[in-house]
């Protein structure tokens, strides 16, 4: 018994520190936990996932199936195959008006593959990462495995960054902007005018931008999506744009992501992931290609069923009083603040899974502990029965 215990405190100890900090993404714990419950016969509306719950389009499905039977499942450059990395040359100038070389993009096993790949051949310890709040769960923990320091940066009442509460966060130390327009978990977008005020903060501190735009085709009301990339050379030059396959063409578990900046940055992560992961996925990455250069109709299908989807759920949520219900600009959440019920957003998310059976994500996970990250990527008539529980709910625990 004596030597069992000392091997399980040795093994414990075995444990590096930097893993040992790093928290298991909230999000992907909660999905899992409804999932679970599903297969034990519980009817859960699954507000939590971040992913579309469309099939991957038919085209791209075919494409895989192609390479396949054409064996082409060996090892790919580490930076991807060049046909994928050439389309994608053509797509950035189309879609975001910019000019790149094959050689200034690396294909990645997805995009949180592509940020851990930039922040690990950006980053030494102790440089300073300008995050906004609320921030995607996972900038906080990889910043941290790059051996960074997360700085927060408030937003305003609507979560959208402003370069004035940004500037005041930066120091001598500072490296680093993450800028994630629309933004999970708000749907919020950084208009043109606010990034040109941003990229002079920028260039004047001489600082790198990650801009991580992978919900870039989900806009609404009329609005457009801007890269802070295409705002003139200078902004370029300290841009290191990140997205994926997996939201535009509903292809998470592909995993599928590009990175595209400077020659210099490519070049280091491609020498970095080559000892990671050698290469991405072959078969993934035909599929990839088809979803650019095949027929965008599924995309716009999905665009007009999230915006559908979007405006239910906010008619909706007018009626819940206790939840001030942000309006999303793009991307597929809505991000309400808790405000009749007294209780905080972990303990709002456990207690309403465990009686009316909803996953939400609680706005700790993010930054923010008084708000609910709810994604309308789920049918429309799940939205609506788990709006009825959420108000159910809500009138349980009303603040008198």
């Amino acid at each position: 018994m004596v030597l069992r215990s000392s091997y399980r405190f040795c093994r414990l100890s075995m444990i590096s520190n930097r893993a040992s900090k790093i928290e298991a993404s909230p999000t992907l714990a909660i999905d899992a936990k409804a999932k679970n419950m599903r297969k034990n016969g519980i009817h859960v509306i699954n507000f939590s996932v971040g992913e579309p719950d469309f099939p991957t389009p038919e085209n791209i499905k075919e494409a895989a199936i192609k390479a396949i039977n054409e064996d082409f499942t060996y090892y790919t450059p580490a930076s991807g195959i060049p046909e994928l990395r050439e389309a994608l040359v053509k797509k950035l100038k189309s879609f975001n008006g910019l000019d790149y070389d094959p050689d200034q993009i690396s294909i990645s096993c997805g995009g949180k593959h592509s940020l851990f790949n930039i922040m690990q051949v950006i980053l030494n310890p102790g440089d300073e990462v300008l995050l906004p709040v609320p921030y995607w769960v996972s900038y906080l923990e990889q910043i941290k495995l790059a051996g960074g320091k997360p700085i927060l940066v408030p937003t305003d009442s609507q979560y959208k960054i402003h370069a004035e509460l940004l500037k005041e966060k930066i120091t001598d130390r500072s490296r680093l902007l993450i800028l994630n327009s629309p933004s999970n978990p708000a749907g919020t977008i950084c208009e043109e005018e606010e990034l040109r005020k941003i990229s002079e903060i920028i260039l004047e501190k001489d600082l790198w931008i990650i801009s991580d735009e992978v919900y870039e085709s989900f806009i609404y009301d009329g609005k457009k999506h801007a890269s802070i990339a295409s705002l003139n050379q200078d902004v370029y030059n300290r841009t290191i744009i990140s997205n994926s396959f997996s939201k535009t063409y509903s292809m998470t578990g592909w995993r599928v992501g590009y990175t595209a900046g400077p020659i210099e940055i490519i070049k280091a992560i491609n020498s970095f992931q080559s000892h990671v992961t050698s290469n991405p996925n072959s078969i993934a990455q035909k599929a990839a290609l088809e979803a650019l250069l095949g027929s965008q109709n599924s995309v716009r299908k999905m665009i007009d069923s999230f915006d559908k989807r979007r405006k239910y759920i906010l008619k909706r949520f007018k009626e819940i009083s206790e939840l001030d219900c942000n309006v999303p600009e793009g991307a597929f959440y809505v991000f309400p603040k808790i405000v009749g019920v007294k209780m905080k957003s972990m303990d709002f998310a456990k207690k309403i899974l465990k009686e009316l059976h909803v996953a939400l994500v609680p706005g700790i996970a993010f930054g923010i502990d008084e708000n609910l990250r709810l994604s309308y990527a789920i049918s429309i008539e799940d939205i609506e029965e788990g709006l009825n529980r959420i108000y159910e709910f809500c009138n349980r625990n009303i603040l008198h």
